[in-house]
């Protein structure tokens, strides 16, 4: 009977890591490398375990309800501060998610520049922005289009996070196995912010974590998810980022690859995770905008966050990259543990 119950409509705990991790990917790239330059090795470590294991307390709270009350992230905010208290903070995910389409914008046009100038091609990096951005609207509507169709995407998702995986381990191979001078040396980041930008790099997706959890077989299999993405998959995949980093003192991963020869794959890797996730963070903003807009079609929100991402995108917004996630971190943090106490 119960295992019945466990494939009707529902997934293990293994398949939901996996598609956590999927979504992971890119923002992890792109937090690591800023971060595994203003640390040392024996901090870096430990940074990124206390991060890790403080998002398996969160995300194992927060999954854990949405498989109690098989409810959906909005639908527990509702029921839990009323009208009211759901639009406050879904403007507060509107600015996130908004925030991640611009940063992975910014970033997708400096690694398709950077391989450009590889091959000494120049190209304004706004026009790369705008390109990229073209890119991910038109992902979002052909989304919308196969929306009953999410469940065949699941065989291609693995296969990403696989090649996800496998990329990370040549480029950390690469960057371990490489005589590069060491930086003479390191300006420490204080161990709360780097904590809290582990944290904040991904704590949008633990803090919507019901939407998976209203999916999954059952308690244990919501633990086992939250344990394996968190606990150990996200700490390793962090620690593999921020090492090329550390190593060159370099403050991005194409900088720190190129000081060992090897800009082509991460490059790719960078190009493809960008189309990839910022396809999934501008349709998860479309959905959050579209609650609080609600007289606007959902193409119309899709364009105008595409057309606003283009332009923050194209500023020199790394500069407040760090400040950003440390906003995250607290903010998403607090609201996890009023919401779910």
């Amino acid at each position: 009977m119960r295992k019945k119950e466990e494939n009707l409509n529902t997934a293990s705990g293994l398949r939901i890591a996996m598609i956590l991790l999927g979504i992971a990917v890119t923002p992890v790239l792109l937090s690591s490398s800023s971060l595994g330059n203003q640390l040392s090795s024996g901090s870096l470590i430990s940074v990124v375990l206390l991060g890790g294991v403080i998002l398996t307390l969160l995300s194992a709270i927060t999954i854990s309800v949405g498989e109690k009350a098989r409810l959906p992230t909005y639908g527990i905010v509702k029921y839990s501060f009323g009208e009211k208290g759901a639009i406050a903070i879904n403007i507060l995910m509107a600015i996130s998610l908004f925030g991640w389409i611009a940063v992975t914008a910014n970033m997708f046009g400096h690694s398709v520049h950077d391989l450009l100038a590889q091959h000494g091609l120049e190209v304004p990096l706004a026009l790369l922005v705008a390109a990229g951005c073209v890119i991910f609207v038109a992902s979002t509507a052909f989304g919308f289009a196969v929306l009953g169709k999410i469940a065949q995407v699941a065989v291609p998702v693995i296969a990403l996070v696989l090649c996800d995986a496998r990329s990370s381990v040549y480029i950390l191979y690469v960057a371990t196995h490489t005589e590069v001078a060491v930086p003479a040396a390191i300006v420490e980041m204080n161990t709360g912010v780097a904590v809290s930008t582990v944290v904040g790099t991904i704590i949008v997706l633990v803090a919507t974590l019901p939407d998976f959890g209203s999916f999954v077989h059952n308690r244990k299999h919501a633990l086992i998810a939250a344990g394996v993405t968190f606990l150990v998959a996200y700490p390793l995949l962090y620690w593999a980022g921020a090492t090329p980093s550390a190593i060159s003192g370099q403050g991005s991963l194409l900088g720190a690859m190129a000081v060992f020869g090897a800009v082509l794959p991460a490059a790719l890797l960078l190009i493809f995770a960008c189309v990839t996730g910022n396809a999934g963070n501008m349709f998860q903003g479309t959905l959050v905008v579209s609650t609080l807009l609600t007289r606007f079609p959902k193409w119309q929100i899709t364009v105008a966050l595409g057309i606003l991402s283009a332009i923050v995108g194209s500023m020199d917004i790394m500069a407040w990259f760090i400040p950003f996630l440390l906003f995250l971190g607290i903010r998403h943090a607090t609201r996890c543990r009023n919401l779910y106490r």
